[in-house]
């Protein structure tokens, strides 16, 4: 056993270890409160929807851990277990170019890797989600959404993937480089094209018709010096009974999203509230820091693959005899996931912090207590846990817990000047 095999089964224990006694802790955490409303919700969430709220946390929770502990065992199976080995080796005989067997193995790794979890997204969709009341979404809408998602991975993945293996071929040692130059402009991209072209293949999106929560929408939008291609209502019914909003695009593609769940459960001074905290993402300017903070991860990240290529080590701790730039990519981005547990902590508290900022800037665009029922009510309708685990949020939550939010918006109402 080489010291790569020991790394590796060291950083699978210790992730999988890591997780699931988050995992236990949220579970007791949360069965710990279940009969309690806290606090400050006593008069606004009944203690059925509380209930119903850590039920469904607990059942999602339980299942994570079982996603986990499967795809510990998957990644050994590709791994040491020998999987990728007869893939790659399988690809070679059929006598391709190299460039032409990388692109045919990544995506076979990418297929059978779909199958192979899609009893979790079967169970997730059909099962869990409908125990609680939340799935819309029938067979016919779920094979085309995969059927979609497939042919989206050909059209667009297999073209990217070879011309990041040529890439790494051909473009010398520095091509850590060229493909992270290539990697963000493909990510620029995709944000930008994604509201316009490739959301709708799943949604049907259509303009805001109701005129006086548009005018006022449009009213916001102003006074937050925002430009957007337009205001869209979303079928989120179609799949869940779940609500949200946000905007995504770059450019002239921005568009302001809201799901119809959402329009349904709120006031049009709750909507605008809400949109008022999205928009706090823009002004103060998190998208643009998120993705430098991205940009600098991939760079760290195709450097250290570019060490590891260099290593015949590499390949043979993780089960592969035959050293490859596609096979060891693919075992980079199989194996990295493992050590990303460890730096959760950090992405998840600067998310919390955007979260916090965001909230301070709709305060100053609306009134705090309009966006405080419109998250209590949101927090019903998605049946989201008031009391989780405060070690599991720290890993986990890229929001704020909702008594920590809600006390932060609080303080924004003393803080504002009262009437003379």
């Amino acid at each position: 056993m080489n010291l790569i095999t020991e790394l590796f089964l060291a950083a699978l224990a210790l992730s999988l270890v890591l997780q699931i006694w988050l995992d236990r802790r949220q579970i007791r955490h949360v069965l710990t409160h279940r009969d309690a409303v806290p606090e400050p919700f006593r008069d606004q969430i009944p203690l059925e929807a509380h209930r119903k709220a850590a039920d469904y946390t607990v059942a999602r929770t339980r299942l994570g851990m079982w996603e986990r502990a499967y795809g510990s065992l998957l990644l050994l199976g590709w791994t040491l277990g020998g999987g990728l080995e007869w893939l790659d080796q399988t690809w070679r005989g059929l006598g391709l170019s190299t460039l032409a067997t990388g692109v045919g193995v990544i995506l076979s790794v990418l297929v059978i890797g779909s199958l192979l979890e899609l009893p979790f997204a079967l169970y997730r969709t059909f099962r869990l989600e409908a125990r609680f009341g939340f799935n819309r979404t029938t067979p016919g809408t779920f094979v085309s959404d995969l059927v979609k998602q497939f042919l989206l991975t050909l059209i667009i993945g297999a073209p990217l993937i070879a011309l990041v293996l040529w890439l790494m071929e051909s473009a010398g040692p520095h091509w850590w480089l060229y493909v992270w130059a290539v990697w963000i402009g493909f990510s620029l991209l995709m944000q930008w094209a994604w509201p316009a072209f490739i959301a709708p293949l799943f949604n049907k999106f259509e303009p805001l018709q109701d005129e006086s929560l548009r005018q006022r929408i449009v009213h916001l939008l102003e006074r937050c010096g925002f430009r957007s291609s337009g205001v869209f209502v979303m079928d989120g019914s179609r799949r869940s009974s779940h609500g949200n909003a946000y905007f995504s695009g770059l450019g002239r593609n921005k568009r302001i999203v809201f799901y119809d769940t959402l329009l349904k459960s709120l006031t049009p001074e709750e909507v605008e509230a809400v949109l008022a905290h999205e928009l706090g993402h823009f002004r103060r300017h998190h998208i643009r820091k998120r993705i430098v903070l991205m940009a600098l991860l991939s760079l760290a990240g195709l450097w250290i693959l570019a060490q590891l290529l260099q290593m015949p080590e590499f390949y043979q701790g993780l089960g592969v005899s035959t050293p490859s730039t596609y096979m060891g990519l693919i075992l980079f981005m199989m194996v990295a996931p493992l050590f990303g547990v460890f730096l959760s902590p950090i992405l998840a508290g600067l998310s919390r912090r955007h979260e916090f900022e965001a909230d301070d800037f709709a305060a100053s665009q609306a009134d705090p207590r309009t966006l405080i029922h419109a998250l209590v009510k949101l927090y019903e309708e998605n049946a989201s846990t008031l009391t989780p685990d405060p070690v599991y949020s720290a890993f986990h939550d890229s929001h704020p817990p909702a008594p920590v939010r809600i006390a932060h918006l609080s303080r924004k109402l003393k803080e504002q000047p009262q009437p003379a």
